[in-house]
């Protein structure tokens, strides 16, 4: 589409000439995903739209109790330390962000009182601002005001290298100012497209000021409050047993009318994907299960008669493997992975691209996701302006093999190939559940054949997506040559989302491990184009600017691919959960209901 042709459909649905709708259709056509769309309208200056709610029930409560299974435990209760899915979805039980994402990838008031835009004063016109007014009257779980103090606080908080934040690469180059009590302005450093980012979603949830002010920066680890929140959330705080159980009980004060539909909650965590899925959807025994990481020929078993069903969404979500560039097994100043180290192996490139041919995407959409997932090449798959061309995937051991011999790599005696000295033997570790396991063995097997040696490890999930510093076995740490997970993209836009892999977000024991550059690679071409995104306004080259990092990324093979994967979710038939494919399973757990 030609730029000029696209800034006049922009400029007729802000006069009236065109409605939303039409431009949407009009965006499908050519390519893109309706989030996509809807972005685009926002930063050409269109107000968003709000989604009406699903809620349907009309008074607060009433419910029952809503049994939620999330078969990797939360181990912390603090959003800003939450280095996997399982503590972000728990605190989101309690702490709240200004705004979140609904299905269609609009953006919903929360704790804002309306969404920022040109018409209602909130966007700046350089792009260089965004001004939310805060939702008036909305208490903490013990009764003081949320103001826009606690807004300011959070950001100052977060960016604090001391603090360890893992939210710190979301708030670091940003300022915020109060303007009065319920109004607080963001100031970006350069024209900033996507401004949906601070105070939003996940990364958004905001802690009490009054409760966390004594515990920014080193003391952050020591705050009582990280594993008891208090929150603004529609669930006030029960009980927390890490890897164990979060209980909270309704919030008669919640800032929403008529909700939260539900008296109780409780997420139990533990146990493994397959019994959870088979405790929602054969048995009824809880309400809703996450991430169900199973075969999809036994979610098609259990559905058969069961009381439950699974719930797709669809959205950016990648499983995928991620090489080492560091050495895992040297320490230096007490730190394994050190960045003053360079993976033996790794090193040279002809053996990442040998691995990225070993990996059958195929056996594994076929024999294991079945209808959850979808072969790729990229580590970037939504929204579609965003999605590479550019890139392919192959599996050929007689190709492995061939690419191998030409850098070198011979056949030992014992079958492994070796170079200088050095064997190809590597390390593959992954969280323990039934798809990562069967993933781990086809891939094992393939490898095999080429000449290399792998050996599997497997964590489990609660230990692998831990932020305890002391813990050896974490995924941020990444004391192996390869691990396997995914990552959910949790807003439609890829800023965050390809962020993690500039050079200043590397995970290092400086920064707790707190790092999202878990695979500790530099790239200066990389940086540039993430930087040069993130302050690009026009959307057409920003998508470009992201689908070339995306290409350098699948060129250095940073990450191989292996499956692009829907969100999978397991519910009884009679409850209404409100998701998102763009953000996580809680970020809108004040609408879920239950139908008689």
């Amino acid at each position: 589409m030609l730029d000029t042709e696209l800034r006049t459909m922009i400029d007729e649905v802000k006069d009236g000439r065109m409605d939303r709708r039409a431009f949407v259709q009009r965006m499908l056509a050519f390519g893109l995903t309706a989030p996509m769309a809807t972005q685009i309208l926002a930063i050409g200056g269109v107000a968003m739209a709000q989604s009406p709610a699903p809620y349907k029930p009309t008074k607060r409560g009433g419910g029952g109790p809503l049994k939620l299974l999330w078969w990797q435990g939360a181990t912390l209760l603090n959003p800003h330390f939450a280095t996997g899915t399982k503590d972000q979805d728990g605190s989101r039980l309690f702490y709240e962000p200004l705004a979140s994402w609904d299905a269609n990838g609009n953006l919903c008031p929360i704790l804002a009182a309306e969404i920022p835009s040109t018409q209602n004063g909130g966007l700046a016109a350089d792009g260089k601002s965004v001004t939310w007014k805060l939702k008036p009257g909305v208490k903490w779980h013990d009764g003081k005001p949320f103001t826009a103090d606690d807004v300011v606080f959070n950001w100052e908080y977060a960016r604090d290298p001391a603090t360890a934040a893992l939210t710190i690469g979301v708030y670091q180059d940003i300022t915020v100012e109060k303007i009065d009590d319920l109004t607080v302005r963001v100031l970006f450093k350069n024209p900033t497209p996507f401004w949906a980012d601070a105070f939003v979603a996940v990364v958004g949830c905001i802690l009490p000021k009054h409760l966390f002010a004594e515990y920014k920066g080193a003391k952050s680890r020591e705050a009582p409050n990280n594993l008891k929140p208090v929150g603004t959330g529609p669930y006030k705080f029960v009980e927390f047993k890490p890897g164990d159980l979060v209980r909270g009980e309704i919030n008669p004060d919640y800032h929403m009318p008529n909700r939260p539909h539900f008296d109780t909650i409780e997420i139990k965590g533990g146990g493994d994907a397959v019994s959870a899925a088979r405790a929602v959807i054969q048995t009824g025994e809880y309400d809703y299960a996450w991430n169900m990481q199973v075969e999809d020929e036994v979610l098609l078993r259990l559905e058969k008669g069961g009381k439950g069903k699974t719930v797709y969404t669809t959205g950016g979500d990648i499983e995928f493997i991620a090489l080492n560039f560091t050495d895992p097994n040297t320490e230096i100043d007490g730190e394994r992975s050190s960045m003053k180290t360079k993976h033996p192996l790794f090193s040279d490139p002809a053996v990442r691209k040998a691995l990225a041919l070993l990996i059958d995407r195929e056996a594994v959409q076929k024999h294991i996701y079945g209808r959850a997932g979808r072969t790729t090449a990229s580590f970037l798959n939504g929204p579609e302006q965003f999605v590479s061309k550019n890139t392919k995937w192959e599996f050929s051991v007689e190709k492995a093999i061939q690419v191998l011999e030409e850098a070198g790599w011979k056949a030992g005696a014992d079958g492994i190939r070796e170079k200088d000295g050095k064997k190809l033997k590597i390390l593959y570790q992954t969280s323990i559940n039934g798809p990562r396991q069967k993933t781990q063995a086809i891939v094992k097997q393939a490898c095999r054949k080429a000449g290399i040696d792998i050996e599997l490890k497997s964590v489990v999930a609660s230990v692998f997506f831990s932020s305890d510093v002391a813990n050896p076995d974490t995924y941020s740490k990444f004391y192996a040559d390869i691990q396997m997970f995914q990552i959910p993209m949790t807003q439609p836009d890829p800023a965050q989302h390809m962020r993690r892999f500039h050079s200043r977000f590397v995970a290092t024991k400086e920064n707790k491990w707190q790092g999202r550059n878990f695979p500790r690679w530099v790239n200066k071409e990389f940086d540039a184009a993430i930087d040069a995104a993130e302050a690009e306004t026009d959307p057409v080259k920003r998508a470009a600017l992201y689908i070339k990092a995306n290409d350098i990324m699948w060129q250095d093979t940073v990450t191989i691919a292996v499956q692009h994967r829907l969100k999978v979710g397991a519910a009884v038939n009679s409850l209404r959960p409100v998701l998102s494919g763009w953000t996580n399973d809680t970020d809108n757990i004040q609408d879920w209901y239950r139908e008689a």
